[in-house]
């Protein structure tokens, strides 16, 4: 795509993008998946329950009343013979031959002349209060589908299922490159030097949205403005041990830009040149032959956010086979300027009315916006309004 594109055209073709790539799956015990993605289906081992069972607490019963009640020593074989019933409590196999379980509150147990208890119904509530084998789940089922993320009770769900381990994606290994030679790393900004917040802000986000950037490589790297280093670092070492580069600075098209020209030099393709958004237009996606996606974020703090939020979200959704987060319509609550380039802010989101509110403190060199929000509002240039939460 050549020039800025449309946001919806732009996630799709960077979920298309990461979709495209075949990724490693690994099995790993079900106290260790929580938050990983499910490569491979999750299919029950059995049925579930494995035979009928009470639903309640009660008799179970067979044919009609009034019924003998058997203790557990009478009920031979595990037959119930008919006219008779058995105590059971909730979740206690029937025997066989029961047609059904009387509450405790629905019926009362007398005893004959012969003294032998007899159970009889008091009303009746037309439920048989059975739960039949298979009735969460027959064997073989698919209970948890591929791309199901694993959480607590998509994790119970499989153990519930008889499984003790699921095979999960990988995610993709991913760098993060910081570049702009007037950043600091401690202490306050000051004139020509700007503390550095990108680091505290890009690592944890992008491990939220599915990279991994455990690997042996450093989570983070700076390297000033010398677009030499950053064709090295992306013709070299990068190539073939990384997944994914993301970028932050340099994407503009201004002389001291360099991004688009290192992409040119290493023969990478660019997939997204630019979003049809503010802040992050600037923002790029680019693929290096037989080497990684490249996620280029500009240099401004809240411009490198939502560009990582809108671009390597779908990008790591894709290659992981999750679900990508959708722009929802959402009721504004309280004015945006008019502009002629659609717009993404931070906002609160009333949860009373449903409505968002834009939050002040919301251009591209701010974080304090962001830190206050609950989501982003995008704004196209009709006024139109949808809502996007943050991952983290």
């Amino acid at each position: 795509m050549t020039g800025p594109v449309g946001l919806d055209d732009a996630r799709e073709a960077a979920r298309a993008l990461g979709t495209a790539r075949v990724p490693r799956h690994v099995p790993v015990a079900l106290e260790r998946a929580h938050g990983r993605v499910l490569a491979v289906e999750v299919r029950a081992a059995g049925a579930v329950p494995p035979v009928d069972v009470a639903a309640v607490d009660g008799w179970a019963v067979a044919g009609a009343g009034p019924w003998r009640v058997l203790g557990a020593a009478e009920v031979v074989g595990d037959v119930l013979p008919p006219g008779a019933a058995t105590v059971v409590v909730t979740g206690a196999p029937l025997p066989r031959g029961a047609d059904r379980v009387v509450r405790d509150v629905d019926g009362s147990v007398s005893r004959e002349a012969s003294d032998v208890p007899v159970l009889t119904l008091g009303r009746s509530t037309g439920r048989d209060h059975v739960r039949p084998r298979g009735q969460e789940m027959a064997a073989g089922e698919v209970v948890l589908p591929r791309g199901t993320v694993l959480r607590p009770l998509a994790l119970g769900l499989a153990a519930a299922a008889g499984v003790d381990a699921v095979h999960v994606v990988v995610p993709p290994r991913t760098a993060l490159l910081v570049t702009g030679e007037g950043l600091v790393g401690t202490g306050p900004s000051r004139p020509a030097r700007t503390r550095d917040s990108l680091t505290h802000v890009l690592p944890d986000l992008l491990v939220a949205l599915g990279a991994d950037l455990g690997h042996d490589l450093a989570r983070t790297s700076r390297l000033g403005d010398d677009p030499d280093a950053l064709a090295d670092v992306l013709s070299g070492p990068y190539r073939s041990t990384v997944d994914v580069v993301v970028v932050s600075g340099g994407t503009g098209r201004g002389r001291g830009d360099h991004l688009r020209r290192v992409l040119g030099q290493v023969g990478a393709h660019v997939v997204v040149d630019g979003l049809d958004v503010r802040p992050g237009g600037s923002a790029l996606l680019a693929a290096v032959p037989d080497g990684p996606v490249v996620v280029g974020l500009p240099g401004e703090p809240a411009g490198a956010v939502l560009a990582t939020v809108l671009l390597a979200g779908p990008l790591l959704a894709g290659w992981l086979g999750a679900p990508v987060a959708d722009l929802s319509p959402v009721r504004l609550a309280g004015e945006v300027p008019a502009g002629p380039w659609p717009c993404a802010l931070p906002a609160a989101l009333d949860l009373a009315t449903g409505a968002a509110r834009p939050l002040a403190h919301a251009r591209a060199g701010m974080l304090r916006g962001l830190a206050a929000c609950d989501g982003l509002v995008v704004v196209g240039a009709g006024g139109a309004a949808r809502w996007l939460p943050l991952p983290v």
